[in-house]
């Protein structure tokens, strides 16, 4: 099953790092927030992905066509033109590079990239956002609800503190920073059956939820775990830390083994 990453935008939220490079290449850690994004579906086997691209989109393939170099020290035979590599073996991930279009919305390039997608279903995602999502029981619930989309649903973390008041005097009783909110958003990490196609149109990729849930085809599968999105230069700084501590999202760095559903 492939995984399609939608890769495009201009992240104009962001301009301090995306003036220079698309926002699914800013790094968190020493390796761009698309890497870690792949790296969480290939630990549960899924290593086939379609990257949609539109912004900067020559970046993505300089990036991965060089990555071993950029990443380990390395031998260059310049007579056999070979390169032999230190240290670290290659990421296992198998890519398919696809020019969606500069101004192009999140559907359109998923109409665009129709043509490479051979089985029933494959997946979708964005390119900013990290969780430590469990695939395998992703897909398992998706063929247990038997709809066309199922889509993965997470609590935000509020952009503002979070007062509480007492109504008699008029005094704060408590402040919360930043609370991780009880409501669900969607992450993206979907999975769609090919007949989701013909709900899609050259807007964005949610225009097809509400014909979905008319025809009540539209699962949603809630995550309670880790999930962040990186859409400004404070929650890029906010991950890097992360990285630097916790590593939440990091399901490729467990002990336990895994492997893909049929």
């Amino acid at each position: 099953m492939k995984t399609v990453i939608l890769c495009g935008g201009k992240g104009t939220r962001m301009k301090e790092e995306t003036e220079f490079k698309p926002k699914p290449l800013v790094t968190i850690g020493e390796k761009p927030i698309v890497w870690h994004i792949m790296k969480t579906y290939a630990h549960y086997g899924f290593n086939d992905f379609v990257l949609a691209l539109g912004y900067k989109g020559n970046m993505f393939k300089d990036y991965f066509l060089h990555e071993q170099t950029y990443a380990h020290d390395f031998v260059l035979d310049t007579q056999k033109k070979e390169i032999g590599f230190h240290g670290k073996t290659h990421d296992d991930f198998k890519i398919t590079f696809a020019d969606t279009g500069l101004e192009s919305l999140t559907g359109e390039r998923l109409l665009k990239i129709q043509k490479y997608i051979e089985d029933d279903e494959f997946m979708v995602t964005y390119g900013d956002g990290v969780g430590d999502i469990d695939i395998n029981a992703l897909i398992a619930f998706h063929h247990s609800q038997e709809t066309l989309a199922t889509l993965t649903a997470v609590h935000p973390y509020s952009k503002f503190g979070l007062i509480n008041i007492d109504p008699a005097s008029k005094r704060a009783t408590s402040f919360v920073q930043k609370p991780l909110m009880k409501e669900y958003v969607s992450s993206g990490f979907m999975i769609f059956n090919k007949k989701v196609f013909d709900y899609l149109d050259n807007g964005p990729v949610e225009n097809a939820f509400p014909k979905l849930i008319e025809r009540r085809q539209l699962s949603v599968y809630r995550h309670e775990g880790f999930w962040k999105c990186m859409d400004t230069y404070a929650e890029m700084e906010e991950m890097n830390a992360l990285w630097e501590t916790k590593r939440p999202w990091a399901v490729w760095e467990q002990k336990n083994d895994t492997c893909a559903l049929s």
